[in-house]
């Protein structure tokens, strides 16, 4: 490297974003994670004795992966190289490869590859380096936004361990805004800034657990804000609103916080919470999710949840998926939400979906026999002959419409699948059905 290259690295490094300048450089220096990088823990042990294995991190941006990442770089005796799946393919993991091999045949020394965003490399790209993930040429550390379960080869995951990253406290993030307004090193301190702890709240509750968000809203905050009259530069409130808009959704329609939110939103109108409900759906909504998919979901647990103990509630389901599909958005979020509240607040009642697993259950495993005759198709010619139809009760034909008579086959004759509730309606029907069961024969 000449002077002038190393000049060019200095001035890049001094001008790198802050979120950048800031990324810790040792595992003392971290912030969050304490789960899987305490002083007790498993991975802070391993960095500690050099001593890694295959890694995938999963987790939210802002949480660390990278940064995780850059201090194993640091800490460890390996090569550390580092792909981005987003703009690298197999021939750079060749050249990795063939490297590796290189360091540790003339040199004995290992190969750590860290690949940013592994889940954007396909199931051939992946599959390429299994086989030097597990005879050690290289050590794998992957990272990931996306569920590794299901973005990632199962065969790297078994030969891998993977840690969840959570998103960052506000007050781990509170804490990070303030180093960096005040370091005057890597952070802001030569700009003189100071910032107020309404804002230092803000900031941090706004960036909802992301620290690089965080850290990119001060930065644009202290460079763009103008001393007061005192010659004051003080990042205010009303600054850090500027700075942050809104709170960014973490909602991907295609990675498993999809499946988190629309798990939430199930589970309160399950629960009986229809501001709970109602706030997962705005989320959805935001988010840009399929209105179509949020009705279907919103059908499946009137019946799934609710089901007889309020049978209005599944053609309230029905009637707002129609009337989605005819007005459209942003109209349709007002059916949305009248059906997703009424659900919620209906009785619940889980005895049918109990009543159609268990019979099914029973189909699958048991000897259930044949229909009895009397039940079977009298509809054709010879039927009379075989015995079917004979002996027959027509249920109209006596009182209340109903008439003793056994419909299960022998084998399972005294079965019950269906159990109603003592919620809403499904009382009275179980009511009827127990005294319908008690009454004498009918002739």
């Amino acid at each position: 490297m000449d002077l002038f290259e190393y000049m060019g690295m200095q001035r890049k490094e001094k001008e790198a974003p802050l979120a950048l300048r800031m990324r810790p450089r040792n595992l003392d220096e971290m912030v969050g994670q304490e789960h899987i990088i305490g002083k007790d823990k498993l991975l802070y042990r391993a960095i500690k004795a050099d001593q890694i294995s295959s890694l995938i991190f999963y987790g939210p941006p802002g949480t660390g992966k990278t940064t995780l990442a850059k201090v194993i770089a640091h800490t460890t005796s390996a090569r550390f190289v580092q792909l981005n799946a987003t703009t690298s393919g197999k021939k750079d993991m060749e050249k990795e490869v063939n490297e590796a091999k290189d360091a540790y045949g003339m040199y004995g020394q290992k190969t750590i590859l860290f690949i940013d965003e592994i889940h954007r490399f396909n199931k051939a790209q992946q599959d390429y380096l299994l086989p030097f993930v597990e005879d050690g040429t290289v050590i794998l550390i992957g990272a990931t936004t996306e569920n590794p379960y299901f973005e990632v080869n199962s065969a790297l995951l078994s030969r891998s361990k993977i840690f969840a990253l959570e998103p960052l406290t506000a007050e781990e993030v509170s804490s990070l805004i303030v180093t960096a307004v005040n370091d005057p090193e890597r952070g802001m301190g030569a700009y003189g800034a100071s910032i107020t702890e309404d804002a230092v709240a803000f900031i941090a509750d706004m960036a909802g657990g992301d620290a690089r968000a965080a850290l990119n809203a001060v930065e644009l905050g202290i460079l763009t804000t103008q001393p007061d009259e005192s010659g004051k530069l003080v990042i205010d409130l009303e600054v850090a609103q500027e700075c942050i808009q809104r709170k960014a959704l973490r909602y991907d329609k295609t990675g498993d916080n999809h499946y988190d939110v629309i798990s939430a939103f199930i589970k309160s109108m399950r629960g009986s919470d229809p501001d709970a409900a109602v706030f997962y759906l705005a989320r959805m909504l935001d988010a840009g999710e399929d209105p179509r998919f949020i009705a279907r979901r919103i059908m499946i647990c009137a019946s799934e949840d609710v089901g007889n103990a309020d049978p209005l509630a599944l053609m309230v389901a029905v009637s707002a998926a129609q009337a989605v599909e005819r007005l459209g958005m942003p109209e349709g979020r007002i059916t949305l939400s009248q059906a997703a509240t009424y659900v919620a607040g209906a009785p619940k009642s889980n005895a049918a979906v109990v009543a159609i697993d268990e019979a099914a259950r029973v189909v699958r495993n048991e000897k259930t026999g044949q229909v009895p005759p009397y039940l079977r198709d009298a509809h054709y010619g010879g039927a009379a002959k075989l015995g079917h139809g004979i002996g027959y009760k027509y249920a109209h034909n006596y009182p209340e419409n109903y008439v003793k008579q056994q419909y299960l086959p022998d084998e399972i004759k005294d079965r019950t699948f269906y159990h109603p509730t003592q919620n809403g309606a499904e009382k009275r029907i179980g009511e009827r059905l127990k005294r319908l069961r008690e009454r004498e024969g009918d002739e």
